[in-house]
This record gives structure tokens, sequence and C-alpha cells, in this order.
């Protein structure tokens, strides 16, 4: 096999430098792709006399219960902020599911998943970690970053340091997950292709119904993640939308 993991094929762009291309091009696909399901799913509703779909019913429920959850632990305050929570969700969730798809071994230039490249993960985790800042600063202003010097003044290199982990974790939590299933994916094929055998034990033959187990697993890992990355980027907006801060 000549593919080789964390390899990605190269652009250049004025100012911003390198960049990976399959990366951004899966990305912009699965954008464009989502946005297009999901409007579809919007303008039914306008539909006179509808009947609501198993497929409507499904994400509404997703939705409400990401809507629930964000209420219960922002409050009111965080009622504005339901959709961001809701957007972010389903987009790495989509990500994450893509690298199911076999378009690199089909030859085409992108494939895989965004989410095992810690280019895009980092993004994720620096636009949270902004409206974070933002919608603290929007609310208490400067006394946003009061917690900083609590509960002693002498604390503050502790607590600066924990604030700026917080989007560093994000990051590499969901990167490492991502980028592990696609390494077994990966070490898997390279086993079936290289047609390994113990003795008169097929080990190559054995191992070609492992893929699909794996991707059953990554798929629920995929989930997962998507999910807690949401669920930290709750907790962690929680100070910056209450009331007292």
């Amino acid at each position: 096999m000549n593919e080789q993991i964390g390899d990605h094929p190269i652009w250049t762009w004025p100012i911003v430098g390198h960049v990976h291309a399959d990366t951004l091009i899966t990305t912009w696909i699965v954008m464009g792709l989502s946005l297009l399901f999901f409007a579809t799913i919007g303008f039914s509703y306008g539909k006179p006399n509808r009947r609501i779909s198993k497929r409507q019913a499904t994400f509404e429920g997703i939705i409400e219960y990401l809507a629930d959850l964000a209420l219960s632990t922002l409050g009111r305050n965080g009622e504005p902020l339901v959709p961001f929570f809701v957007a972010l969700f389903f987009f790495i969730f989509l990500l994450n599911q893509v690298g199911f798809l076999p378009f690199k071994h089909l030859g085409l230039p992108f494939g895989g998943s965004p989410t095992a490249d810690l280019n895009t993960t980092v993004a994720y985790a620096l636009i949270v970690f902004s409206l974070i800042q933002i919608v603290g600063i929007s609310k208490h202003g400067i006394k946003q970053y009061a917690h900083l010097f609590k509960p002693f003044f002498f604390l503050f290199p502790i607590n600066l340091i924990e604030e700026i982990a917080r989007p560093v974790t994000l990051a590499l939590r969901l990167f490492f997950n991502i980028f592990v299933g696609e390494i077994l994916i990966f070490v898997i094929a390279s086993i079936i292709a290289s047609h390994i055998t113990v003795g008169s034990f097929n080990l190559s033959l054995a191992a070609s119904v492992a893929p699909i187990l794996v991707q059953f697993f990554n798929f629920f890992v995929g989930t997962l993640q998507a999910f807690v990355f949401t669920l930290l980027t709750i907790v962690y907006m929680s100070a910056a939308v209450a009331d007292e801060h």
C-alpha cells in the first residue's frame, strides 16, 4: 500500500501558506451536502397538511435534546446560543463519519475524516474559545476574567494555564480519537493486503471481517466525540453567560 497515514496533498495560498487540500475539499463537500440536506428538511415544514416523517422526528428529537441540555446548563441566557450548539454537534458528527466512505481508495483527491487532521480540530477549538471570550466580555465586560484571580490572587498563573488548556484539550481529544480509528483501518487493510499466514492460519483472511467491526466502533466513537465536544463547549460557556460571574 502506497498510502501513508498523515500525508496530505498541499495547496499553497497567498498569506495563508500551505493548506491540506484533501481536508479542505472534504470539509467543503460535507458542508455543502449537509446544508442541502437540512434545507430540504426545513422546507418540508412549509408544506400544507404535511406529515412528520421518521427522518424529521429523529432530527427533532436530537435538536430538542441538545436544546434542553444547553438550557438546563446555561439557563435562559444560553437560549441564543442553542443554534450554534446544534450546528456544532451535527457538523462535527458528519466530519467524523465521512471517513467511512472510501474516497481516497478510489483515487479521488479527497476523503478521510477532516477531524483526523489536527488543523481542523484546532480551528474548531479556537472558534469555541473565541466565542466564549466574546460572549463573556459582552455580558460582563472586563469582569469576565475576574475568575482568574479566585480564590486567591497568586493563583492567577495556574488559572490562566487552565483557561488556555481548554481549547488545547478540546482539539487534541477529538483529533486523537478520530485519528486512531483511521490508523486501525489502515493497519487492518495492510494486514489483508500483505497475505500474512502464521503456520496454517491465514491471518489476512481472518482480518478481512475486522474492518466492518472497526467501522461500527468508529461510528460509535465519532458520535460520542461529537457529543463530548458539544457538551464541553456548553460547560465552558456556562461561566460566560452566568448572571453572577
